[in-house]
């Protein structure tokens, strides 16, 4: 038995009825084209943000990491010439040899301090990454490093300079290190732990901090390749110069 379906006269084109039905699904059709075309540019903006954010993070934590390394290496430094003190008190004929090796040790950190005035003074670079207590974090470990500098470096090397201590046996002897040892080991504590929120409130690894490092080496690489590449001043000068010679020799009017 053959059964043929019919279009309702009330939905068929012209009709009241089916010019409500192709409004509607014109609607529907206008209205899902509206919803992905703003929905994929939400999604676009909400990845380029996150790239961003990330991008910022890592720079910032790179900039800890390796300022932690340089404070790090320091504190055992002073330790070290503490160690090199306790060896000349106990066998006094190591004294002119273990001197040098304690002018050697004499306490620096190296870092810039492009990174921390990038994301300091920038409430963009701030609302990008839109943690506040990472952002009071990350201030914080810079108002340590800097203090580590002037209260452990800075007056190391001042004292050092203005009393010229290694030159004799008392000298080196008296000079005391404790305070600064106490307030090294101290402070590079506190830093420690400032970093270690970090990771942990960002969910950065060390993993990705190494290979953070690594791009910045090749780019870093790249760079003073180029440089190195560069004529001298003295090699153009020397061209122009066996130039003036050859011209000279030309005689030309």
């Amino acid at each position: 038995m053959n059964i043929k379906l019919h279009t309702p006269k009330s939905l068929k084109t012209g009709s009241g009825m089916g010019s409500l039905k192709q409004f509607l699904l014109s609607l529907f059709a206008t209205t899902v084209s509206i919803a992905l075309t703003f929905g994929t540019a939400a999604i676009i903006d909400y990845n380029k943000k996150q790239s961003e954010k990330h991008e910022i993070v890592m720079m910032v934590m790179y900039d800890m990491c390796n300022s932690l390394k340089s404070i790090e290496e320091c504190d055992s430094m002073i330790h070290q010439s503490m160690l090199y003190q306790q060896q000349i008190a106990e066998d006094t004929t190591t004294f002119d040899k273990l001197k040098y090796n304690m002018i050697a040790l004499l306490p620096w950190v190296g870092y810039t301090e492009t990174t921390e005035r990038i994301f300091s003074t920038s409430i963009e670079t701030i609302n990008t990454v839109g943690n506040v207590l990472f952002t009071e974090n990350v201030a914080d470990f810079y108002m340590f490093r800097k203090l580590y500098k002037t209260q452990v470096c800075d007056s190391v090397a001042n004292e050092i300079k203005a009393r010229n201590p290694f030159v004799t046996l008392k000298g080196t002897l008296d000079f005391d290190y404790t305070t600064y040892a106490l307030a090294s080991v101290e402070l590079t504590k506190i830093l420690q732990k400032k970093y270690s929120q970090c990771k942990q409130m960002m969910e950065v690894s060390d993993e990705e901090i190494d290979a953070y490092r690594e791009q910045r080496e090749l780019i870093d690489k790249g760079m003073s390749e180029e440089e190195s590449a560069a004529p001298s001043y003295n090699k153009i000068l020397q061209l122009q110069n066996s130039i003036d010679s050859a011209k000279a020799k030309l005689k030309l009017q």
